[in-house]
C-alpha cells in the first residue's frame, strides 16, 4: 500500500499507533499544548508525514470533537438497562459534536477480532462488564488508545466507571433478614464484575447472622431467564422465604413463575431486584430493588473518554457512584414498619 493510500481517511489513532504513542501525546505534540520530548515529538511528526494526516483534521477531531467517532461496545442492546446507559452515553457525546460507533456482541462470531476492528476506525472507547477478554483490553490499553470500563472491575491504568454494590446489597441483605427470613435464593450468577459483588455483599451479610448463603442459579438477565429460574427455584419441595435476583427483569421473570405456580408475592414468596428500571416501579407487586444511575453510568463514561481524548487528563480515574435500596411490597410488610 502507498503512503498516499495509506493516508486516506488516516485518524489520530493510526499516527498514535505507528508513533507508538498516546493520542494525547500526538495532541500534545501537534497543537504544543504540553511537554513532548523531542525525540516522541520527532515521531510523531514522522508518523504524520507518512500517513498524510492533516493538522485540520485534529482540530476538528480534538479541539472542537466534530466528525470524531468514539466506540462503545456491549454484551446486548436489548433490555431497558443497556438502553438507560446508552441514552446517558450518546447525550453526551452528541453535545460533544462526535458520532457513535456501537458493537453488540450478543450472537456475534470472532468477536475480539470485531472489537479490534472497532479500535482502529475509532479514537476511544468504552468497553462494558466482561465483554472483551482481557488480553485484548492488555492489547488496546498498550496502543495507547484512550479507553473506559464501564461497570467493571478496576483495571491497572485504565479509567473504569461504575456503580457501588457490596454495600448496597448488604443493605438489601440486612433489610430482608429484618422481615424474619432466614432461607433465600440467588437468581443471576457472574464470577466477576457487578453481578459478583452484589453476591459478595449478600453472602457476607447472611453469613455475618448465621445464614448460611445459597449458590446463585444462573440464568440469563432476561425475563424469559428470570422466569425459568423461578420455576426451577419455586417449583421444589422447600422453597426459599425470599429470592435475591441479580437484577429486575430477573426478578420480574421470578414473579411471572411465582404466580404461575399459586404462590403469593410476597405472602409466600418475597422477591427482590436491581436497578430500579421503569417496570419494576408498575410492577404488581411494586418491585423492591436497589436503584443504579444508569444513565449517569453512561453520561460519566462519555466524559471521561473526552478527558482522555482531548488530552485534558492523562491520569487514569476511577468513578463510583452511589446505590440506593428502594423499598416496596414485593418484599412484604416490615415488622419494625408496621409499629
Amino acid at each position: 500500500m502507498s503512503n498516499g493510500d495509506e493516508g486516506q481517511g488516516a485518524t489520530i489513532y493510526e499516527v498514535a499507533q505507528r508513533a507508538g504513542v498516546s493520542i494525547a501525546t500526538v495532541s500534545r505534540a501537534l497543537r504544543g499544548t504540553g511537554p513532548v520530548a523531542a525525540k516522541t515529538r520527532e515521531r510523531v511528526l514522522k508518523a504524520v508525514e507518512e500517513l498524510s494526516f492533516t493538522p485540520s483534521r485534529l482540530g476538528v477531531s480534538l479541539a472542537q470533537g466534530r466528525h470524531a467517532a468514539n466506540g462503545i461496545v456491549f454484551p446486548d442492546l436489548s433490555g431497558p438497562y443497556f438502553a438507560e446507559v446508552l441514552l446517558g452515553y450518546e447525550e453526551v457525546v452528541s453535545e460533544l459534536g462526535r458520532s457513535v460507533l456501537i458493537l453488540s456482541t450478543r450472537g456475534r462470531a470472532a468477536v475480539q477480532e470485531l472489537v479490534r476492528d472497532l479500535a482502529g476506525r475509532v479514537d476511544g472507547m468504552v468497553i462494558f462488564g466482561r465483554t472483551v477478554e482481557d488480553a485484548v483490553v492488555e492489547e488496546i490499553v498498550r496502543t495507547g488508545m484512550p479507553l473506559v470500563m464501564l461497570a467493571h472491575d478496576p483495571v491497572d491504568g485504565v479509567d473504569v466507571v461504575s456503580s457501588e454494590n457490596v454495600g448496597s446489597a448488604s443493605i438489601l441483605a440486612a433489610h430482608l433478614l429484618g422481615h424474619g427470613y432466614s432461607t433465600f435464593a440467588l437468581a443471576g450468577a457472574d464470577d466477576q464484575g457487578d453481578v459478583a459483588q452484589r453476591w459478595t455483599g449478600v453472602r457476607r451479610t447472611l453469613s455475618d447472622h448465621g445464614v448460611r448463603p445459597p449458590e446463585p442459579l444462573p440464568c440469563e438477565f432476561t425475563v424469559e431467564g428470570g422466569y425459568a429460574a423461578g420455576r426451577e427455584l419455586l417449583g421444589k419441595g422447600r422453597r426459599p422465604e425470599a429470592v435475591i435476583c441479580a437484577d429486575d427483569q430477573v426478578a420480574l421473570g421470578v414473579i411471572l413463575a411465582a404466580e404461575e405456580l399459586g404462590l403469593d408475592v410476597p405472602g409466600d414468596v418475597a422477591i427482590t431486584g436491581w436497578d430500579d428500571i421503569m417496570a419494576a416501579r408498575h410492577a404488581r407487586p411494586a418491585l423492591t430493588t436497589v436503584r443504579q444511575p444508569m444513565r449517569l453510568l453512561g453520561a460519566r463514561a462519555a466524559r471521561a473518554l473526552d478527558e482522555l481524548i482531548t488530552g485534558a487528563r492523562t491520569i487514569p480515574s476511577s468513578q463510583l457512584l452511589s446505590t440506593q435500596l428502594i423499598v416496596r411490597s414485593s418484599c412484604g410488610p416490615h415488622p419494625l414498619e408496621e409499629k
